[in-house]
């Protein structure tokens, strides 16, 4: 059975992905913070299907933290044929206040540790036939107000998400999905109030995690002449920005 590393999967997208792909792969469930929800949720998988759900836990701030991750996910279950890049950082960072350290962690979940786990798990992804799917943003095209280091390290994992297509072609496949209005932010910011987006949105509501679940299985399992898209999962709201 194929095998998938899905980051930040306790909770929330990485949830919905996590159990979509567990009906037909063994899942390695990433958190960084979530311990008590990865664990919860890897029993929760096991008891439909045993020995199928595994978590590890990694902070992905270095190159070493990445490679430690892809070598454990890899020896979980003798494999591994599909990565997801979902963990991610999010937060306002307004120019004139933002810091170094807001920097390194926007850039770090949403960049560099898509990278470095993509460069450690190629190998064993080569061998498979498999493929990466990012979890992008609509906002990597369009900015969204207060948010231009994030905006800017989604754009960023959109170029990685072509560059890596072309790199790793013709073994490995290489897509994303720039979710939408699916989920909500826990705090109200510039630029994202929940009544004024939905107004602009032409499905006039917003999407459900299972959405972007069924893309990102899509893409991993139905979609093997794709290579280097990123699909939008908005209802339409990117034409309306």
């Amino acid at each position: 059975m194929a095998s998938v590393l899905i980051t930040g999967a306790a909770a929330r997208l990485g949830r919905a992905i996590a159990e979509e792909l567990h009906r037909d792969h063994q899942v390695v469930i990433h958190y960084r913070h979530s311990a008590e929800a990865a664990h919860q949720l890897a029993d929760t998988l096991n008891a439909l299907r045993p020995n199928s759900a595994t978590a590890l836990h990694s902070d992905l701030r270095t190159k070493a933290d990445c490679e430690q991750l892809a070598a454990a996910a890899t020896e979980c279950f003798g494999g591994l044929s599909l990565l997801v890049n979902n963990a991610s950082a999010f937060y306002p960072t307004p120019v004139g206040s933002a810091d170094e350290q807001q920097w390194d962690e926007l850039m770090g979940s949403n960049l560099k540790a898509p990278f470095f786990l993509s460069q450690a798990l190629a190998p064993a992804l080569t061998k498979a036939g498999g493929c990466i799917v990012n979890l992008a943003d609509i906002h990597a095209e369009k900015p969204m107000p207060e948010h231009t280091i994030y905006s800017a390290a989604k754009a960023g994992l959109v170029m990685m998400t072509k560059s890596l297509a072309r790199e790793l072609a013709p073994a490995v496949r290489v897509n994303g999905v720039a979710p939408g209005a699916i989920l909500w932010p826990e705090h109200e910011s510039e630029g994202y109030n929940k009544e004024q987006i939905l107004a602009r949105i032409p499905m006039q509501r917003s999407g459900d995690p299972s959405d972007i679940a069924r893309t990102v299985r899509f893409l991993a399992a139905d979609a093997p002449y794709i290579t280097g898209q990123v699909i939008a999962v908005d209802g339409g709201r990117s034409l309306n920005i």
